[in-house]
C-alpha cells in the first residue's frame, strides 16, 4: 500500500504526493534551514517525524473523502519522545513540541485544558501501519549537536540559561513549519501549473552593488556645512566599527546626526566582513516604517526591500473552516527571506514570542542577521527583561549582530540594568556626550498648565508650530477647537489616517515649512521618532524625558537658528490628563530633574532618567507578566508554556483591530485581488499594509454589525481582511471617524 501526504484530483492517484516523499523532502529542507546555526540534526528529525500520523489508515480514508477526524500531529511527537535517550532526551522533547505544534501552534507542556504536550503524549495510542519503519530510516544518536552542547556549556552559569532552550525550540519549530509550508506549496503549485511566491536573492550576492550604491548616495548628499561634516565624521567612525566581531552594539547619536544611514552603512560593511545573511531594521512605530523603507529603496534600489508591518491577522482562528493543507496555504504570510527587511518592533518581538505557525515560520531567517533596533528605548517596560533575554540569545546562539540604535540610549547594560546585556566597549558612535553638545538644536522650558483654549491661542501667534499630545482623542478635540478659531494652515496627524494618507500629509507639511507658509500641526507621538520635519516652535504635552527629547528633534532640526531661541514648551494638559503609564514617567522625570533642569537634553540627563525609570519599576516590573518564569527545566524535562506566553506577550495592549481603507486606486486594486485565489495573501497584505487604520475592537465590531466594514472574500481569506465600505466615515482632514458608525447606521435605517 502507498501512503500519501496530500491528495490530487486523478482517480489513479498519479498526481498525489506520497507520504515518504513529503517526509524526506521536508526533513532535508528543515535541516538546510537550520544548518547556519548548527541545529540541522534535530531539524531533520522534526521534518522526518512531523507527519508520521498520516500512516494511520484512517487518515488515508480522509484523503479519499471519508468524513473522519484524525489527529496526525501527536504520533510523531509521541514516538520521538519515547525514543529519546540519555543526553538526547531533552532535545527530543524540544523537537516533540515542534511536531505537536506544526499545525495548531506550539503547545504548553502542562495546562488545565488538556491540549498540552504531556497529556497528548500520555494519551496517545499507536494506530500506525508498521510499514512506516520500512519507509523511514532514522538515527537519533547525537541529537544534541555539538553546537547545542557548546552553546549550553558556555552559558550554563548564566541566569535564565534555560530560556535559551525555549528559543532553540522556537527556531526548530520555524524550520519545520516553513519547510512544511514550502514543500506543500510547491507540490500544489506544480500540480496546478502556477508559480510560487517570489524567490529572493542572497544578501551576500547583492552586497557589492549595495555598497557601491550606498557610497554614491552619500557622496551625492554631502555638503560643506558644519552639520554635514559632523555627519560624515559619525558615518566614518560607525563604518570603521564594522570590523569588530559580531555581537551586541550600541549606536548613540542625537537627532539630526544621521544615525539611520550610519547604521545602514555599518550593516552593509559588517555583513560583507562576517557573512551575515540579511539585514533586519526594526522601528517602533508603523508611522515611520514607510519613510525608512523609502530611504532604503532610494539608497539600495526598490526591488530587494521587504516592508512588513501589517497588523492583518496572519492566521484564521477557525480551524474547521480551513481544515486542509491546501486551505492553510491561502492564509500563509511572510517568511522574511528577503535580503533587507524593514519592520516594526511589535512585529519583530511578537513573532519571536509567538506560538502560531504563521508568525513563527519566519524566525529561522532571523538567524545570522544584522538586527538594528531603532529607538530601542520604546520597548515596553513590562516586557523589557524578556526582550533583553531574547536579544542576548539571538546574539550568542544564532549568530546575530544587534545594534541598539537611538538618540536616547536606555541603560540596558549590566550591571546597571538587572540581568542586562554585555555592552562594554561596543559603542559605535564617536564621543556620544560630545555629539549631544554639538548637535543641540533647541532648549526645553516647562510652562505648567495649559487647556485647549490656551494652546489654540499660543499657536495662533506662530505661523509655523507643532503641538504633540498623548492621545488621538485629545488631538481631535484640539484640532476641532483650532478649526473653530479659524487658524490657517491647520493639519491633523494621527493614526486615524492610514500610512499612505499620512505620507501625503507629511509631504504637504514639508512643502509648507520650506515655502514659509502657515503650517500648524496637531499630532500624536507618531511624529516624534524618525519623522524628518523641522518646526521653529514646538509644544509637547507632559510625558517621559525620552519622548520630550524626540519632540525636541522636530524643533530647529537643521540648525537654522541659535538653539537658545528654539523652544520646546512642555505643558500639563488640563483637558486630557495623561494615562497612568505616562503619568509614572512624568514622575520619574520630576525626581531627577533638579540636577539637570538647565540641561535636559544632555546624555547625562538621559542616563539619569532611565536609571530612575528602571529603579521605580524594579526587576519584577520589567517582567511584569512573568514571561521568563514560564520557561523552566527540571527533573521531568522541560516545563515550557509557549501558548500561555504568546497570549500575554502583547507589546501594545490596546484591543485594536485593523480596518483597510481604500484610500487610492492602488488600495482598490489590491482589495480586488483578494478575489483571485492564486494570489498569496502575503503578497496582497504587503500592498495593503499602508492602508490600515487601527480601530478599537468594539468599534470595529459595531462597524461590521452596521455594514460599514465587511470581510472581503471570507470564503478564500477568512476574516483576515476587514475593508471599509462606507467612504463617508473616512474624512480627508481627519481620517477614520468610527465614532459616527452608530449615527450613520440609524440615519440609513430611517431612509
Amino acid at each position: 500500500m502507498t501512503y500519501f501526504a496530500h491528495s490530487g484530483t486523478l482517480g489513479d492517484k498519479s498526481d498525489w504526493q506520497s507520504l515518504q516523499e513529503h517526509l524526506l523532502e521536508v526533513a532535508e529542507m528543515a535541516a538546510d534551514f537550520a544548518r547556519p546555526f548548527g541545529f540541522e540534526k534535530p531539524a531533520y528529525i522534526a521534518g522526518l517525524f512531523h507527519d508520521l500520523g498520516k500512516y494511520d489508515p484512517d487518515f488515508q480514508r480522509r484523503l479519499e473523502g471519508a468524513n473522519v477526524s484524525v489527529d496526525h500531529s501527536t504520533a510523531g511527537a509521541a514516538m520521538l519522545h519515547s525514543l529519546g535517550r540519555d543526553n538526547d532526551a531533552l532535545v527530543a522533547e524540544l523537537v516533540a513540541y515542534t511536531i505537536l505544534g506544526h499545525h495548531a501552534g506550539l503547545p504548553d507542556k502542562h495546562n488545565e485544558f488538556g491540549h498540552c504536550l504531556k497529556r497528548r503524549i500520555e494519551g496517545y495510542s499507536d494506530r500506525l501501519d508498521p510499514m512506516w519503519k520500512d519507509e523511514i530510516t532514522y538515527d537519533l544518536t547525537g541529537l544534541t549537536s555539538q553546537r547545542i552542547a557548546r552553546a549550553m556549556h558556555a552559558r550554563k552559569e548564566a541566569r535564565y540559561a534555560w530560556f535559551d532552550f525555549s528559543v532553540i525550540t522556537r527556531f526548530l519549530f520555524s524550520c519545520l513549519v516553513d519547510a512544511d509550508f514550502k514543500n506543500t506549496e510547491r507540490f500544489y503549485a506544480a500540480r496546478e501549473g502556477r508559480q510560487i511566491d517570489r524567490e529572493w536573492p542572497a544578501l551576500q550576492d547583492l552586497l557589492p552593488g549595495f555598497i557601491k550604491r550606498f557610497e554614491a548616495h552619500m557622496a551625492g548628499i554631502r555638503g560643506e556645512s558644519d552639520l554635514n561634516r559632523l555627519r560624515d565624521n559619525i558615518l566614518s567612525h560607525v563604518r570603521a566599527g564594522a570590523a569588530m566581531e559580531p555581537g551586541l552594539f550600541t549606536l548613540t547619536v542625537p537627532t539630526g546626526g544621521g544615525k539611520t544611514l550610519a547604521s545602514l552603512g555599518f550593516a552593509l560593511d559588517h555583513a560583507k566582513r562576517h557573512g551575515h545573511s540579511r539585514i533586519v531594521y526594526a522601528i517602533p512605530f508603523t508611522s515611520i516604517v514607510d519613510q525608512t523603507a523609502d530611504i532604503f529603496r532610494a539608497v539600495l534600489g526598490p526591488e530587494h526591500i521587504l516592508e512588513h508591518h501589517s497588523s492583518i491577522d496572519e492566521e484564521h482562528p477557525d480551524r474547521k473552516q480551513f481544515p486542509t493543507s491546501r486551505d492553510r496555504l491561502k492564509l500563509a504570510m511572510e517568511d522574511w527571506a528577503a535580503p533587507v527587511i524593514v519592520t516594526t518592533n511589535v512585529q519583530f518581538f511578537e513573532s519571536l514570542f509567538a506560538a502560531r505557525t504563521s508568525r513563527a515560520r519566519k524566525l529561522h531567517n532571523i538567524a545570522g542577521s544584522i538586527i538594528i533596533l531603532d529607538e530601542a528605548q520604546t520597548i515596553p517596560r513590562p516586557l523589557l527583561k524578556p526582550c533583553v533575554r531574547m536579544l542576548d540569545s539571538l546574539a550568542h546562539l544564532f549568530g546575530c549582530t544587534i545594534v541598539l540604535c537611538t538618540a536616547t540610549q536606555p541603560a540596558l547594560a549590566a550591571p546597571d540594568f538587572p540581568d542586562g546585556l554585555d555592552l562594554g566597549g561596543r559603542e559605535l558612535a564617536p564621543d556620544p556626550p560630545g555629539l549631544f553638545q554639538k548637535l543641540r538644536r533647541a532648549r526645553i522650558e516647562r510652562v505648567g498648565d495649559m487647556d485647549n483654549a490656551a494652546l489654540v491661542a499660543a499657536i495662533a501667534d506662530e505661523e509655523q508650530a507643532l503641538v504633540i499630545v498623548n492621545s488621538r482623542r485629545h488631538a481631535l478635540e484640539l484640532y476641532r477647537d483650532a478649526e473653530t478659531a479659524g487658524l490657517d494652515g491647520l493639519v491633523h496627524l494621527t493614526t486615524r489616517q492610514c500610512a499612505a494618507h499620512r505620507r501625503e500629509i507629511l509631504a504637504n507639511i514639508r512643502h509648507r515649512l520650506k515655502d514659509k507658509r502657515p503650517c500648524r500641526v496637531i499630532a500624536t507621538s507618531l511624529i516624534e521618532a524618525g519623522v524628518d520635519v523641522d518646526f521653529p516652535r514646538v509644544w509637547r504635552a507632559e510625558t517621559g524625558l525620552d519622548s520630550i527629547i524626540q519632540a525636541a528633534g522636530r524643533c530647529n532640526r537643521e540648525g537654522r537658528k541659535a538653539w537658545e531661541n528654539s523652544v520646546v514648551s512642555v505643558f500639563r494638559a488640563l483637558d486630557c490628563p495623561p494615562p497612568r503609564e505616562i503619568a509614572g514617567l512624568v514622575g520619574d522625570m520630576e525626581r531627577m530633574i533638579k540636577d539637570y533642569e538647565d540641561d535636559l537634553l544632555s546624555l547625562a540627563a538621559i542616563e539619569a532618567y532611565f536609571g530612575e525609570v528602571y529603579w521605580r519599576a524594579g526587576s519584577e516590573k520589567l517582567d511584569e507578566r512573568k514571561i521568563l518564569e514560564d520557561f523552566r527545566i527540571g527533573m521531568d524535562g522541560t516545563d515550557f508554556a509557549f501558548r500561555a506566553v504568546a497570549e500575554k506577550f502583547l507589546m501594545i495592549e490596546s484591543n485594536m483591530e485593523p480596518v483597510i481603507v481604500q484610500f487610492d486606486d492602488k488600495a482598490k486594486k489590491a482589495v480586488n485581488e483578494l478575489g483571485v485565489e492564486n494570489i498569496r495573501p502575503g503578497a496582497i497584505a504587503r500592498k495593503l499594509q499602508s492602508y490600515i487604520v487601527p480601530v478599537p475592537m468594539k468599534a470595529r465590531e459595531l462597524l461590521i454589525r452596521n455594514g460599514h466594514v465587511v470581510f472581503e472574500r471570507p470564503d478564500l481569506r477568512g476574516d483576515q481582511f476587514a475593508v471599509l465600505k462606507s467612504s463617508d466615515l473616512y474624512k480627508e482632514e481627519i481620517g477614520l471617524l468610527w465614532e459616527d458608525a452608530e449615527y450613520l447606521a440609524l440615519e440609513s435605517s430611517q431612509i
